[in-house]
């Protein structure tokens, strides 16, 4: 007699994915904050915007080396792992995982569509229900086949910004490159702009969130986040199947992978962003080719990360960190849209009002403040509720029935 699928005990989850998921859910705000106060194109290109001289510059520079696409690039590997995860433990219960996964998706997307056109452009889970849909169908196939589709996959916007930079731009109509020209360095005028509407009231912001929000899901999304989430979710579920993100390799292994990727990742991030600086963040030169430095060396960083926090569990060590890191990223829904509430309150006109205003080395005692409250509340919250709220509502709306949500529930 088939039993009721339901969502995940405590006693059954694997630390190593909540510590890996909840360091990346922290990270991505290094490199979100940007979005939150200042101006859309000083997430690309830094130059637009603010002082970047000094404690500033320094500051830009790790984040570009440490974060950005690294924290984005965990998650979407933990998602294909949790793919998997889902759909085993839907069958093992006698459940078909499929009608399951796809609810799931849904909801998230949903959630996402709010997120992104009533509160924060920069938006991700959209494109996690999206490429995650279409990850799913790949679940079973061969680890030499998710190998080399997650790769294709990962060469697909390769091909597009390599070709763009090389060619793409010089030949461009001159309309269309004074669009792209806008778009990575838009002049005092667009951004003075911007920075009053962000300023200003909800109904202010709207028409500037939902033009950035169109662009993220419809031109982001298919020349590179949407290509690139599923690569890493596809070899995501193939590191998971293969015993890596598991932490069933040995500690010499996760060693080497520490070793080996930060040893090749770390150089060609900074080599790229020494490039970008260098030649004074050009649109063909940073904005395509540039950002392929970052693009590939990405996965090196995010491989030495992997094997530093799996010998950290495998250890044992650092105990409170490892179990604050563990809260957090069990709550990662809830922590991640709790991050935009926070942020938008701080910087947007319907709260603080100090958008445009706050500068780099500021955003980042933001960024720690956020990081201490949410890894101080997240197993507070944990040692009273099972999960954390978003997740209870995810849950349950998922398998279509309320799930226990206090500890005293049975």
């Amino acid at each position: 007699m088939s039993g009721a699928a339901t969502p995940v005990a405590s006693g059954q989850r694997l630390e190593s994915l909540d510590v890996i998921r909840g360091f990346a859910l922290l990270g991505i705000l290094a490199m979100n904050i940007q979005s939150f106060a200042m101006v859309g194109p000083a997430y690309l290109n830094p130059s637009t915007w603010g002082d970047l001289t000094g404690i500033n510059l320094a500051l830009m520079a790790a984040a570009r080396v440490l974060a950005d696409l690294k924290f984005m690039g965990l998650f979407s590997l933990l998602f294909g792992a949790g793919l998997v995860l889902f759909a085993e433990r839907a069958e093992a219960a006698g459940r078909r995982p499929g009608p399951l996964h796809y609810r799931r998706m849904f909801w998230l997307w949903l959630v996402g569509m709010l997120h992104g056109y009533l509160l924060w452009s920069g938006d991700i889970l959209v494109t996690y229900a999206v490429a995650g849909s279409a990850a799913y169908l790949l679940r079973r196939r061969s680890l030499r086949t998710l190998w080399i589709l997650g790769v294709i996959f990962l060469l697909l916007p390769t091909i597009t910004y390599a070709l763009t930079g090389l060619y793409g731009v010089a030949g461009m109509p001159a309309d269309s490159k004074a669009g792209m020209l806008m778009f990575w360095n838009p002049g005092p005028e667009a951004m003075a702009e911007e920075v009053k509407a962000f300023q200003g009231g909800w109904l202010d912001q709207m028409p500037h969130r939902f033009t950035h929000t169109v662009n993220m899901q419809l031109v982001v999304f298919w020349l590179i986040t949407g290509w690139r989430a599923l690569g890493l979710m596809t070899l995501g579920m193939a590191l998971f199947r293969s015993g890596v993100l598991s932490g069933r390799r040995s500690r010499t292994f996760y060693g080497r992978l520490a070793l080996i990727g930060f040893g090749v990742g770390l150089p060609l991030v900074a080599w790229g962003l020494w490039r970008d600086v260098a030649t004074g963040w050009t649109l063909a030169g940073s904005m395509f080719l540039g950002h392929l430095w970052n693009f590939w060396g990405s996965l090196g960083v995010m491989a030495g990360y992997v094997g530093v926090l799996m010998l950290l569990v495998d250890r044992g060590a650092w105990s409170p960190v490892r179990h604050g890191l563990s809260a957090v990223g069990r709550m990662a829904f809830s922590n991640y849209l709790g991050q935009t509430v926070i942020c938008t309150t701080v910087f947007y006109g319907h709260g603080l009002g100090l958008f445009g205003t706050v500068e780099r080395w500021q955003q980042a005692l933001v960024v720690l403040g956020v990081w201490a409250l949410q890894l101080l509340v997240s197993p507070w919250w944990l040692a009273r509720y099972r999960f954390g709220p978003m997740e209870w509502v995810w849950r349950s709306l998922t398998y279509w029935q309320r799930q226990p949500f206090s500890r005293d529930e049975s």
